[in-house]
């Protein structure tokens, strides 16, 4: 079952590469990968940009705690600040233990200048469980620590 959650508040914002033509207002965030990869129980982070011009940050976690922890970072809670609060409790619909758990967060920079003190035209957290079964090729996309039933890996000698 996929579990899909979106939020309406800063979190997880995105740290790829941003040159100082395109940074804008995003170039005053602080980064996020190194707090995020230090939260006890987060598996692993990746970053990537879309053919859309989104930044996306992907971060598994190893279950519903981990994620709490992050939420409460101090960190997190000073970028909560930047957007309105939905004043719901934190991962309500997440049942204790429920785990693995990746957090997609999608941002899309402002291009307009002027009128926002808020850095960005859209921002979203998505929250997913992985589904048993799947397979790969020589690795994955997610961490090795996150635990998949069913899944199917090969290693193929490819040469190098």
């Amino acid at each position: 079952m996929i579990r899909r959650l979106l939020l309406v508040s800063a979190f997880l914002l995105p740290t790829v590469s941003l040159s100082a033509q395109n940074a804008g207002p995003l170039s005053t965030l602080p980064d996020l990968v190194g707090p995020l990869k230090a939260t006890p129980g987060c598996l692993g982070v990746e970053t990537a940009q879309t053919s859309s011009g989104k930044l996306v940050i992907f971060a598994w976690f190893e279950d519903r705690g981990a994620l709490l922890r992050w939420y409460s970072s101090d960190l997190h809670q000073q970028l909560m600040k930047l957007g309105p609060s939905s004043g719901r409790p934190p991962l309500a619909d997440i049942a204790d233990g429920t785990g693995p758990i990746l957090a997609i967060a999608s941002l899309t920079p402002r291009t307009m200048p002027g009128g926002s003190a808020i850095p960005f035209a859209q921002m979203a957290i998505e929250l997913y469980q992985p589904l048993p079964g799947g397979a790969f090729v020589n690795g994955r996309f997610a961490p090795p620590g996150v635990k998949v039933s069913g899944m199917r890996g090969v290693t193929l000698d490819t040469g190098k």
